[in-house]
């Protein structure tokens, strides 16, 4: 593993600790946002990994295309709640009219980023691990 996808691999890690932080003490708005960056950092460090740059995109439906490009099986990360996910990119960071992101993000919110994030860093991890075993 080179040392770039290591720091992308362990920033999505990161990410993913400070939203099980920001769970613990009820900041659902701020934990979903971390949800949805550590997915797409692992996302990213997936396709750092097979030896293509990512797009600039925080779609991670895009960076799910991408990695199909390149062959890799990806219906596990296709069924998951993606969509939901990049949306909370923006929407858990700015007000939307007279609406803070603090007021629109409940406890079901953040169980869900959190666990659409974990399934994708495990998803991530296994297929950096099959792809060493190939190589």
């Amino acid at each position: 593993m080179t040392a770039r996808l290591q720091a992308w691999i362990r920033q999505a890690e990161n990410d993913l600790a400070m939203a099980e932080f920001a769970r613990s003490g009820q900041f659902y708005a701020q934990s979903c946002y971390h949800c949805s960056q550590a997915a797409e950092k692992a996302l990213k460090g997936l396709l750092i990994g097979l030896g293509q740059d990512p797009p600039r995109s925080h779609s991670l439906e895009r960076l799910v295309d991408a990695l199909a490009d390149m062959g890799l099986e990806v219906e596990s990360l296709r069924a998951l709640q993606l969509k939901s996910l990049s949306r909370m990119t923006t929407a858990t960071r700015y007000p939307d009219a007279d609406e803070a992101p603090a007021d629109l993000f409940d406890q079901r919110d953040c169980d869900l980023a959190l666990g659409v994030a974990k399934s994708v860093l495990e998803t991530v991890t296994k297929s950096l691990e099959d792809a060493d075993r190939g190589s």
